[in-house]
């Protein structure tokens, strides 16, 4: 099967033309008709033979399921792909415009504890015209314009890197989405090779570390990559990519009541992230996102309560390290982060 239609860069766009015998400028006719959501069949300043041509390669998720927050009007969707398997992304609004929460895998294969996500295992990676399709399906029923982009939903992003980084910069591109790079966040669980190999791409989007614990042994019972890149490893790792990119890291922490909450963890925490990525010459900003862990069925772990994660932030800013407490959008919905997986029909 040839490439989505929706993978294709308009470079490749253009040779696809040549071997159709169609002039070159059909190429950005295309391109830029596809990122506004227009399907080719609707392309009516094409020749009719060339929409059906197109049509073969073309596969927009369909919504297969759709949950509307009462809460908040967070949008949980459940889209099927081409191939009939499914994954679920999330429209979030906030006051400065409106982000989805993306997927990049169909399942995923890193095994952290807390996280629906995982449950299954990892079924294929998704094609870059896949995540472009969750938007454009996204702003299509929902009539609103998506502004920012979190690659956090199903999946490891750097799992998927040569998909991921071609989706970037189809979604950067001035003629397609142009969504800018600032607006982009991309969570990873801490692989440290394709972090090292991103930090070369010079693509100024925000990277958030899943980090959840303040030492080896239980960062490696909650996720299994840190038996391959422990702690120290990971930030030496991001301490090069922010002297490469000068942009800043964001560090992801769940709370989990009595696994990883206490006050001492929260010291050996600052502890280890000042030693880690800050020194006598240079300051770097450190930012740890709290998100109390989210109820998942197959899971037993508990939210701590608003006093523990009161007195942990404390502690971390006492140190000198800013933490927030992300705010928890679509609950009723099961949309929170660690809550989305891939579905059936």
């Amino acid at each position: 099967m040839k490439m989505n239609l929706l993978s294709l860069t308009l470079p490749e766009l253009e040779g696809r033309m040549a071997e159709l015998g169609q002039p070159r400028y059909r190429a950005g006719q295309i391109f830029e008709q596809l990122h506004r959501g227009v399907a080719p069949r609707d392309m009516t300043n094409l020749p009719l033979a060339l929409r059906e041509v197109l049509m073969a390669d073309y596969h927009l998720p369909a919504v297969a399921r759709k949950l509307v927050s009462a809460v908040d009007g967070t949008i949980k969707y459940l889209f099927s792909l081409s191939d009939g398997n499914c994954v679920e992304s999330v429209l979030m609004q906030y006051k400065h415009g409106v982000t989805i929460c993306l997927s990049t895998q169909v399942g995923c294969r890193m095994g952290c504890a807390f996280c629906a996500s995982t449950i299954g295992g990892k079924v294929r990676d998704l094609e870059a015209g896949e995540l472009i399709g969750q938007i454009l399906a996204a702003q299509a029923d929902s009539g609103l314009r998506v502004g920012g982009i979190v690659l956090m939903g199903i999946g490891e992003p750097l799992d998927n890197y040569d998909n991921v980084l071609r989706f970037l910069r189809l979604v950067g591109d001035p003629k397609g989405l142009n969504i800018g790079y600032r607006h982009i966040s991309l969570s990873t669980c801490g692989l440290c090779d394709k972090i090292a190999r991103l930090a070369e791409e010079d693509l100024p989007i925000t990277l958030s570390i899943s980090l959840h614990a303040p030492d080896d042994e239980t960062r490696s019972a909650l996720m299994p990559v840190n038996r391959k890149w422990g702690i120290d490893t990971l930030l030496s790792t991001c301490r090069d990519y922010w002297n490469k990119t000068g942009r800043r890291i964001s560090f992801e922490y769940t709370l989990i009541a009595g696994e990883n909450d206490s006050p001492a963890q929260a010291e050996k925490l600052a502890e280890r992230l000042n030693r880690g990525l800050r020194s006598r010459t240079e300051t770097m900003p450190i930012h740890v996102n709290l998100i109390p862990v989210n109820p998942v069925g197959e899971r037993q772990f508990s939210a701590s309560d608003g006093r523990a994660i009161k007195a942990f932030a404390a502690v971390l800013e006492k140190r000198g390290i800013r933490a927030t407490v992300r705010r928890k959008l679509g609950s009723d919905i099961d949309a929170s982060c660690g809550q989305l997986r891939r579905g059936e029909v």
